[in-house]
């Protein structure tokens, strides 16, 4: 899966055969709030919890920490307890 970070129009993107999909996101300091899952056609739970996996992977590099502010996102930090250190601290989901 190619996921590319347009930085312009500040969204994280990936085509599928399904459409495309975008997880929108704000940087403030050294956190990035993901806002906004755009699965447009796509209604493959699979495919999105993989995208999901892999914008966390590609911010985790860059040790960025994640405030999750969409509902499919809180849930993926729900049912992937690995993921939740990327938490700023205060945050419990």
């Amino acid at each position: 899966m190619e996921i590319k970070d347009n930085e312009l129009l500040r969204h994280f993107e990936v085509t599928t055969d399904e459409g495309l999909l975008t997880i929108e996101y704000s940087l403030q300091e050294r956190k990035i709030f993901l806002t906004k899952l755009c699965a447009g056609n796509c209604e493959d739970e699979v495919i999105q919890q993989e995208f999901i996996k892999n914008v966390l992977d590609l911010v985790s590099e860059r040790n960025l920490r994640v405030v999750p502010t969409h509902s499919k996102i809180v849930s993926f930090f729900r049912k992937n307890r690995k993921y939740q250190e990327m938490l700023p601290p205060g945050i419990k989901i």
